[in-house]
């Protein structure tokens, strides 16, 4: 059965003068530029507001860009019997505590095994909702809380209050190095120029805006607390890193691990054995998208986090000094 529904994005200036599938290829990275000019080619693509129906037509980097989808073709994901720790759950919506190493959407190398397999067996019905009611993404080694849309109606209600920043996610992650306040970082993001599966921050790229507050100082490390005001890949990620504060473990944007000197054996085989970003989606709060009632979860920091945190502040202890 085809599915037909509308994604929306805005270009970014760095995008000036790319081919219009070539860009909408890029904002929409979840479909091939094949399938892009497919639908360009049918007349699905709107540009401020105009149907273009060439591809190769040049963009400015500051269109509003609507695509109207329709995914009669689409490979066919296969329901897999797959745990999921489920939060919450009722009609129209559900809560999940995503465990790390989990891919939340099947892409180039990840057709099973995902988060959208494990829905497709937990609810057969959700075939019938795009992405199988998934609205928004964890990377695959940030553990924690996410919302999926059980219906067509609460996953439209859903995108748009992610959209208006009217959904609060907080997040807990442990940083390489000492910070001695908190604040926020307000730095754009866009496609890394020479890494495909990274990010960076860059002047021409999409605004983003991360929150953040010193929950706990350890010798050589910092516990935070973050909040999400935008939601782009890697964002927490990206925005640590550009403080020089990069999240332990993280193997994309953290560098070599770097080892603090005179670090206890403890230390050594905690942050060697930490193989994964210290990130953690620990509170979800928002209106629910049907009833309009005020929801708040909440999910346990991991195991593996939790024995880290305990791992620093016993190097704390012996070093009370090295504290900020």
């Amino acid at each position: 059965m085809a599915q037909e529904f509308s994604i929306t994005a805005e270009l970014s200036s760095h995008q000036f003068g790319q081919r219009l599938d070539q860009a909408l290829a890029e904002v929409f990275p979840d479909y091939s530029r094949t399938r892009v000019q497919a639908w360009i080619a049918d007349g699905r693509a709107e540009v401020d507001g105009k149907v273009v129906t060439k591809g190769r037509e040049k963009v400015m980097g500051t269109e509003k860009i609507v695509l109207n989808v329709v995914l009669e073709d689409e490979v066919t994901h296969q329901p897999e019997d797959i745990d999921l720790d489920i939060i919450y759950e009722d009609d129209d919506i559900l809560v999940i505590n995503k465990p790390a190493g989990l891919v939340v959407h099947p892409g180039a190398g990840n057709q099973q095994g995902t988060l959208l397999n494990a829905l497709l067996h937990y609810l057969p019905a959700q075939i019938e909702v795009p992405r199988a009611g998934i609205v928004h993404r964890l990377d695959k080694d940030t553990t924690g809380l996410m919302v999926v849309a059980k219906t067509v109606p609460a996953q439209t209600h859903l995108v748009s209050m992610l959209q208006d920043r009217n959904i609060t996610r907080e997040y807990e992650a442990i940083a390489v190095g000492v910070m001695t306040a908190g604040g926020m970082v307000e730095e754009p993001i866009s496609r890394h120029p020479n890494r495909r599966t990274a990010m960076a921050v860059h002047p021409n790229g999409k605004e983003a805006v991360t929150h953040y507050r010193v929950a706990e100082k350890f010798a050589h490390h910092t516990r935070l607390r973050l909040r999400l005001e935008t939601g782009r890949t890697h964002q927490i990620r990206v925005h640590m890193a550009h403080l020089h504060h990069a999240l332990v473990g993280d193997p994309t944007y953290g560098g070599r691990n770097r080892l603090p000197k005179g670090a206890s054996p403890e230390m050594v085989e905690a942050l060697r054995g930490f193989r994964r970003q210290a990130l953690h989606a620990a509170r979800l709060i928002l209106e629910h998208p049907i009833t309009g009632e005020k929801m708040d979860w909440q999910a346990p920091i991991p195991d593996d986090m939790k024995q880290l945190t305990e791992v620093l502040r016993e190097d704390a202890r012996r070093n009370p000094s090295d504290i900020g």
